[in-house]
């Protein structure tokens, strides 16, 4: 039996592969994250799990006032959609720089927050922003493990924020920290190793807060250690997970200490029947995402299903229930990695009380928008 919170009445007449989205558990995803934040003004989600502007309305009305994202497009879209604090938490080079500085001037009532890591990064904003009549907000992006952007907490950190209040058209707005190479399903694991990159960034914190620079946000971590930096105390720490707000079938099985539930599932159909126990789906990686290694979606209806091949528009699986299961059937999926998942559909179906209630735009799936 499919849970009832996912049951779409009528499927005759909605297209496969497609993504189906739940506002009602959205909400309930976005409540259960300002409840373990316990304040809203503590919560920076990153749109990059969701990229619709409706699901930004949504956290917007319930009193979340702050992003993050790593697109142009993605802080466009907040921005459009009436956001008016943005974290372009990802590096500006060659023509972004022009790109941000006309999102700036082209959305005066919001605020765009930059972040560096390196010198000739802080430069280059710099020149960039030249003549602006208000300085950009820029945070230091640190490397606590992920090893991928960032500099280390140490002291090259502190004179590259130093810097940032030396440099016209900047002002030094407070340290970026992700933990997203933390995967520990133990949430006490995890808690240790999340520790180890929030001393160092504590560190240089009380440094730089002992040399008189200002230091008006900590900005940490992702979905895994949400619960772990929501127990912060601190002034000025912002949370920012992503993946809370539409969940999928990974964190689901691997962090049953967060209170999430997936509010975006994927509708597909069998279009063939290869081979005795085989089904094949129109669910190829060109509409789930081809990540992680494992099975990339979970159907709720097929309990055994054993995914055997998955490619561009194909996943083969072999179940027992194989004969039950007659070409054409339509059958739900949620996605072992949402983000990706949401970024492969141009528009969603909007289910609401088991029945389709429009459709929502996925809209900064585009690298360009208007900028």
């Amino acid at each position: 039996m499919i849970d009832p919170q996912y049951v779409v009445r009528d499927t005759s007449d909605l297209l496969s592969p497609s993504l189906l989205i739940y506002p009602r558990l959205i909400r309930q995803n976005v409540q259960q994250m300002i409840a373990l934040a316990r304040n809203p003004a503590r919560l920076r989600p990153h749109v990059k799990t969701h990229k619709m502007a409706e699901i930004v309305r949504i956290e917007e009305s319930l009193g979340i006032r702050k992003h993050k994202c790593a697109t142009l497009a993605e802080a466009e879209m907040v921005a459009a959609a009436g956001g008016t604090d943005v974290l372009l938490a990802y590096p500006l080079v060659g023509p972004n720089l022009k790109r941000f500085v006309h999102l700036v001037r082209g959305y005066r009532s919001t605020i765009f927050r930059a972040t560096v890591d390196h010198p000739d990064s802080a430069r280059a904003l710099s020149a960039a922003v030249e003549g602006f009549d208000v300085p950009v907000p820029v945070l230091v992006d640190l490397e606590i493990g992920m090893g991928r952007t960032g500099i280390p907490p140490g002291e090259a950190a502190a004179e590259l924020y130093a810097l940032l209040d030396r440099l016209p058209g900047l002002v030094p707005d407070g340290l970026h920290a992700y933990d997203g190479h933390i995967h520990d399903t133990d949430l006490t694991a995890r808690r240790q190793a999340a520790q180890l990159g929030l001393e160092s960034t504590l560190a240089l914190r009380d440094r730089l807060l002992k040399r008189g620079v200002p230091m008006p946000r900590l900005v940490v971590g992702g979905t895994p250690t949400f619960p772990i930096h929501a127990e912060l105390d601190l002034r000025g720490v912002e949370l920012s997970p992503g993946t809370t707000v539409l969940y999928d079938d990974s964190y689901l099985t691997r962090y049953p200490d967060l209170p999430f539930t997936p509010a975006a599932l994927l509708l597909t159909r069998v279009v063939s029947h290869p081979s005795p126990g085989r089904i094949c789906l129109d669910l190829g990686y060109k509409a789930v995402a081809a990540d992680p290694v494992g099975p990339r979606a979970r159907l709720l209806e097929v309990d055994d299903a054993r995914q055997v091949v998955h490619s561009e528009e194909h996943m083969v699986l072999e179940t027992a229930q194989a004969d039950n299961l007659p070409i054409g059937t339509a059958l739900l999926a949620i996605p072992t990695h949402v983000c990706p998942s949401v970024a492969l559909h141009r528009r969603a179906y909007v289910i609401e009380d088991g029945q389709v209630a429009g459709q929502w735009d996925v809209t900064a799936r585009d690298r360009v928008l208007g900028i």
